[in-house]
């Protein structure tokens, strides 16, 4: 045995060595190689509230040393934030309508991503006392429903499923996002509400869900962006690329949200 085939073999066990300690803890790299650390804010629509938290949660689990602090609320007030310096890294909308605010004003770092839709339903008390089967109930004598507000990416989608079945409607509220109009049916101040099915799903333990055919025509695209003033632009690509990963969309799916359009 020689002493060039000893240093040799020692060189390899030194590397083998390293390389199983980098496989081990300790925050994990993103795909440009760089490490992944620090805080991560992250503005998303109130829609994503139950699936979002719990991506975050997921997120830091994966990487050490990360901490994902959300912002949720309705997209537009959200886009509002972004456009007059609200500091985030990554924005994640219930339409391309408030995502286009956004990027207009040139506050995305490149262009967004559509990873998830979403479709409307009726929210209803649990046994759904009114017994309502679809929008032209809604329009009963004595009938309260809540909308979100038309600047609202939810009001936009009612009001177009609204017209594709030709109802004109009066709502008791109109709410700055969906959970708002949730919670008026949680609290018994109305019959019925039109919100998202996966926010209906996330409350199934007290409400019921009405499907209707005219929300077919009025889903909603969801698209995610890095933020042009990102102060954690490495944490932000990489919670962009979790939530659009596999295992991001089994938790969206689960909670409802259908796959992108190819």
């Amino acid at each position: 045995m020689t002493v060039r085939w000893i240093r040799a073999a020692l060189a390899g066990v030194a590397a083998l060595t390293l390389g199983l300690t980098g496989c081990g803890g300790g925050d994990q790299p993103a795909a440009g190689g760089d490490r992944v650390t620090g805080p991560i804010t992250v503005f998303a629509a109130a829609s994503l509230t139950e699936t979002f938290t719990r991506l975050g949660k997921d997120f830091e689990a994966a990487h050490p040393g990360t901490t994902v602090t959300f912002n949720f609320a309705g997209s537009s007030a959200l886009a509002t934030q972004i456009t007059q310096g609200a500091p985030a890294d990554a924005f994640a909308a219930a339409s391309p309508a408030t995502m286009k605010t956004v990027t207009d004003a040139g506050d995305g770092a490149g262009p967004p991503t559509v990873f998830v839709r979403n479709q409307l339903v009726i929210a209803v008390p649990k046994g759904n006392p009114a017994r309502l089967t679809g929008l032209a109930d809604l329009t009963r004598p004595g009938v309260k429903v809540a909308l979100c507000a038309e600047q609202v990416p939810c009001g936009a989608a009612a009001r177009k499923a609204l017209d594709a079945a030709g109802t004109t409607l009066t709502p008791a509220t109109l709410e700055q996002d969906v959970k708002g109009a949730l919670a008026k049916v949680r609290l018994g101040e109305v019959d019925a509400a039109l919100v998202y099915r996966t926010d209906a799903r996330a409350a199934a333990s007290d409400l019921e869900a009405v499907e209707f055919p005219e929300s077919a025509g009025a889903v909603n695209d969801y698209p995610i962006v890095v933020l042009k003033r990102a102060g954690n632009p490495t944490g932000a690509r990489a919670f962009v690329d979790f939530v659009r990963s596999d295992a991001g969309r089994a938790v969206l799916t689960a909670a409802g949200f259908q796959a992108p359009q190819a």
